[in-house]
């Protein structure tokens, strides 16, 4: 699939096609390059197949989910390994997932800063976490722990009634003085969870991950947050508000958060609600598809030629066309929204809704990284007239979004195992030339 980015491929501009001159003076090499950075609970997702015994056993209550205490955990991991029970480990969180995806479709840098055990043991989950994470994943920046990261074990009973043990471990003991000002300097964007600032009293992650916040606002660098769950949202939806208000440029959600987090069920209106609080808005509403919102300036807008939709904004998708800028880096700004249905009306059987919107976000951070590097490589392009937040349209983006999302819904995994093919084989090719 061509799309713009450190690929591989052939690029989607023409790179080598620019003034002499300008390629002369400006050499490509790592400077010119962009990259993303994230901050996250790293922790691994565990699946096992176990009796209701063990579930008993461990205290745990069938079909729920319980945070347990570390020396629970250590037992419980222990039997699963002794008995053969475990049937997947994953890498797992939100950031990670992102994280990992972005450098699968990049093909080009992320750097993940949170924790990890200093010492690794061959074939522990803390190993697992390391080989599912793509090597285009900076890791040299974790925070070394003495004992366990998170782990979410997912107990899977004769049934089939699945029942959650959260031991979070060490995960959220990230010091503030283990965030690099320069790594967040240099990004394209900063990407966080609601999860970060949630944390027991007196855990670091959450004076972390402000001056993660500071440095980045310190150095024009777009903060990207991802809601996480409804329940977290739930608990305090102004204090949300004023967060993304205070401190957010990009949201990302679902249908469910949207609705904790501005009180509006329908995801469209819920979009437009958060375009006071944030500049680019990205919301996946499962089998309705996804729907994003942002601002673009009056003068450069773009009218779409897709059908017009109708909705509670009537015609809303009219400027899709258009792309993303922050609110600030309008003259006159104007609110541009658009909508695609699930890529090839959704898998036939879904394997796996954990990290679709993860997925989605990749796309959406992929194409903000691809506008960077342009404007670092070919600074004088006709793309650059205005100070854009995204490469493409966002049309385009929900396109891109939609069908990475339906990569990770299509496998068992919740993070890409490949990168999308160059063409499509055997799906239809004429969803990207619409």
């Amino acid at each position: 699939m061509k799309f713009p980015g450190k690929r591989k491929s052939k690029h989607y501009f023409p790179v080598n096609a620019r003034d002499p001159l300008l390629q002369q003076a400006q050499p490509e090499n790592e400077i010119g390059t962009s990259y993303i950075v994230g901050i996250d609970q790293t922790l691994v997702d565990i699946e096992a197949k176990v009796d209701d015994a063990f579930v008993a056993r461990y205290g745990l209550s069938l079909g729920h989910s319980l945070v347990i205490e570390d020396d629970i955990a250590e037992a419980l991991y222990q039997e699963l390994l002794d008995n053969n029970l475990i049937t997947h480990q994953f890498a797992g969180g939100t950031i990670g997932n992102t994280l990992h995806n972005y450098s699968v479709l990049a093909d080009d840098r992320s750097i993940l800063l949170g924790v990890m055990c200093s010492n690794i043991k061959i074939g522990s989950y803390a190993y697992r976490y390391l080989c599912n994470t793509s090597s285009r994943t900076d890791l040299n920046y974790l925070q070394a722990v003495d004992s366990a990261i998170g782990r979410c074990f997912t107990l899977i009973a004769e049934s089939g009634e699945r029942t959650f043990a959260i031991s979070p471990g060490q995960m959220n003991q990230l010091r503030p003085e283990s965030i690099p000002e320069e790594v967040i300097a240099g990004a394209s964007a900063l990407v966080l969870t609601s999860y970060l600032v949630r944390c027991k009293p007196g855990e670091p992650m959450p004076a972390a991950t402000m001056r993660a916040i500071e440095f980045a606002k310190k150095h024009d660098v777009p903060v990207v947050l991802t809601l996480g769950t409804k329940y977290v949202i739930a608990d305090k939806p102004q204090w949300w508000r004023d967060f993304l208000n205070d401190h957010v440029s990009i949201l990302a959600m679902n249908e469910d958060e949207a609705l904790e987090l501005t009180g509006l069920g329908d995801p469209l209106m819920a979009s437009d609600m958060a375009l006071d609080w944030v500049d680019l808005v990205l919301c996946t509403a499962g089998p309705n598809g996804l729907y994003m919102a942002g601002y673009t300036e009056e003068a450069n807008k773009r009218e779409t030629q897709h059908p017009l939709l109708p909705g509670q904004i009537a015609e809303f998708n009219r400027y899709e066309f258009s792309r993303g800028m922050r609110r600030v880096n309008c003259e006159n700004p104007l609110r541009i929204y658009s909508h695609i249905a699930p890529y090839m009306g959704g898998p036939e059987k879904i394997m796996n809704t954990n990290g679709a919107g993860d997925a989605a976000l990749s796309a959406l951070l992929h194409d903000i990284a691809a506008n960077g590097y342009h404007r670092n490589n070919v600074p004088n392009s006709s793309k650059h007239v205005r100070s854009y937040l995204t490469y493409s349209s966002l049309a385009q983006v929900c396109k891109y979004a939609n069908r990475v999302s339906y990569q990770v819904l299509n496998q068992h995994s919740p993070r890409l195992t490949r990168g999308l093919p160059e063409r499509e084989d055997s799906l239809e090719e004429s969803y990207w030339e619409r």
